[in-house]
């Protein structure tokens, strides 16, 4: 991961989950969406968040599955941080340090999920990352990824771009909350649906979709 996302994620950190409504405008219906796509029929799933942040989303899917043994996955102390003192109670909760581009922790897993996290990554990784995914599922397992897409025409992208730009300065949260989120997006790296569609299918998931998108906002799920 590059240093200069990781140092504007560290400085997020405190506070990330109070700003996600607002930063996205479709918070309820996109993580509503993923959660569920997110489904399994393991008696004690195994489930791995990559770029987890704080446990936001592996929070929601601890009420889904209560009795899910959960890997959280984040290359950021602070941001796992954030998520031990969310899951210090929970034993059925581990967290791994690490940069999901370079591998993932021992498999196999029923459910593999992440959010707002891939993006960041080169496209190349992100191929390589989706094999990797591919290989660390059980029969019969998911990948949902809940994230950001690029329009598949610039002149979408830069419409997405002014409609989110007036939502997040509608005085709702701080305008340095605001400015630190435009600032953290210039390192994005978005791909298309259709590419990262594509991506999923080469690593051998034998079928995927888009479940959700709003605007720049998508889920994808992709299975066994």
């Amino acid at each position: 991961m590059d240093e200069k996302v990781r140092e504007q994620f560290e400085l997020a950190a405190a506070r990330y989950d109070e700003e996600r409504r607002v930063l996205i405008p479709c918070y309820d219906d996109f993580y509503g969406s993923a959660l569920k796509s997110a489904r399994t029929d393991a008696e004690k799933p195994r489930i791995l968040e990559l770029g987890a942040g704080t446990g936001l989303f592996s929070a929601m899917l601890r009420q889904a599955y209560p009795s899910a043994e959960l890997t959280l996955m984040d290359f950021s102390p602070s941001m796992l941080g954030k998520a031990r003192e969310r899951f210090a109670d929970d034993d059925g909760v581990r967290f791994a340090e690490g940069d999901m581009a370079d591998g993932l922790p021992e498999g196999p897993f029923d459910l593999v999920v992440s959010s707002l996290a891939i993006h960041h990554l080169p496209h190349e990784a992100k191929r390589r990352l989706f094999r990797h995914v591919r290989g660390s599922l059980a029969a019969g397992g998911r990948f949902v990824n809940a994230d950001q897409a690029a329009a598949e025409s610039p002149v979408f992208d830069a419409i997405y771009r002014e409609l989110w730009l007036e939502e997040i300065y509608d005085g709702r949260i701080r305008k340095e909350a605001a400015d630190a989120s435009v600032k953290r997006r210039e390192t994005d790296i978005n791909a298309k649906a259709s590419e990262q569609l594509a991506w999923l299918r080469e690593a051998g998931f034998a079928d995927a979709d888009v479940v959700y998108k709003f605007r720049d906002f998508a889920v994808f799920c992709a299975l066994v």
